[in-house]
């Protein structure tokens, strides 16, 4: 099966301008002089009694995503222990991020006793993300769910053209029914309502996973990480699900089975070669290590879910690492880490499908 392409900007653009996608068999209309092949597709009847997935979305938490205020530093940052003060340290050029305690006469208290100057930064607070997982029903879904992972129209059939008269866009992290499914030359077509059709690479879905023999825990959880989807399970039973991000090629999130086994609130992160791909980024919420330095937690700095981006952790919007966190300390009945802790919930990190030319 292949997978959708890992550069959004392209897709976006070939949502939004309505672009022909490649079309091998298909028409890209049926018309009253052309005879559609039967797709599969389910009745309008059938759609009509189950509108809408029976989940429940969680409320983007608020008070926990605009807690803080988020800048990024432009290019290498010396740190000072006064405005006007003395170098006590300094960060290099990179993809830096740090939070604000104080502002004064055109400088930024970033920590306790440490100082940057405030024309070298920019408030990149708007990039945190409103999305936010759904809890699932104990008795299943009827139809599979899926987030759309762009701006787009639905197509009429598998493989046309999308059609801007017939439907009204469909915004990024949309949440959709995939009634069926057409296999069209290798790519699969979703229909998501009465002739309204929409391809695999441009949405998120859920796909609960069978329990593996090797998790002996209640409490576990999948990391899908061709939907990019993760999902956490009680016993065998799917509970919540929601889009990550997890790591591009070079940093990829491993796949196997491991548990949880440090938790912070708040930490510090930093990693990389300067002048190549070094990083460091303050006060990284809800954050649970799972596999030596990998980690899933919230991440303020991008809302771009449902594609591979991180260093290899597995990014999740804020309001959705609160809900993991909180789920995971009620499993081990502490809210921090004493320290490095044992029997921690599972995950359980596979690909569902291959990513096209992996």
């Amino acid at each position: 099966m292949n997978r959708r392409k890992l550069c959004t900007i392209l897709i976006s653009i070939i949502a939004i301008l309505a672009l022909s996608l490649p079309i091998a068999t298909a028409q890209n209309d049926c018309t009253l002089d052309a005879t559609c092949p039967d797709f599969g597709g389910l009745s309008a009847e059938a759609i009509a009694a189950y509108p809408e997935p029976n989940v429940v979305p969680l409320t983007p938490n608020e008070d926990l995503m605009y807690d803080r205020t988020y800048y990024q530093l432009n290019g290498a940052t010396n740190i000072y222990d006064a405005p006007n003060g003395n170098i006590i340290s300094a960060l290099p050029a990179g993809f830096n991020f740090v939070t604000v305690q104080n502002i004064r006469d055109g400088w930024m208290e970033i920590n306790d006793g440490q100082w940057i100057r405030a024309d070298n930064v920019q408030d990149r607070t708007y990039l945190v993300s409103r999305l936010t997982g759904v809890l699932l029903p104990a008795e299943g879904l009827l139809y599979p769910m899926a987030w759309t992972l762009v701006n787009q129209y639905a197509s009429t059939i598998p493989g046309g053209i999308p059609n801007e008269v017939a439907y009204d866009i469909m915004w990024r992290y949309t949440r959709v029914t995939l009634y069926a499914e057409y296999n069209l030359d290798g790519e699969i077509w979703y229909q998501i309502g009465e002739d309204k059709w929409i391809s695999q690479f441009t949405v998120g879905k859920i796909v609960p996973v069978e329990r593996p023999v090797e998790v002996d825990t209640e409490r576990w959880i999948s990391v899908d990480l061709y939907e990019q989807v993760i999902i956490a399970y009680e016993g065998e039973t799917p509970v919540f699900a929601a889009l990550m991000a997890s790591g591009l090629p070079r940093w990829e999130t491993v796949e196997g089975l491991f548990r949880i086994y440090y938790r912070r609130t708040r930490i510090e992160m930093s990693a990389g070669v300067p002048g190549d791909d070094f990083y460091y980024l303050e006060e990284v919420p809800w954050t649970m290590f799972f596999d030596e330095g990998r980690a899933l937690h919230g991440a303020y700095w991008h809302d771009a879910f449902g594609y591979r981006r991180s260093h290899g952790c597995v990014n999740l919007s804020i309001t959705d690492a609160n809900w993991l966190y909180e789920w995971v300390a009620q499993d081990f009945e502490s809210f921090n880490s004493p320290d490095v802790e044992e029997g921690g919930p599972a995950v359980y990190v596979y690909h569902s499908g291959q990513y096209a030319g992996e």
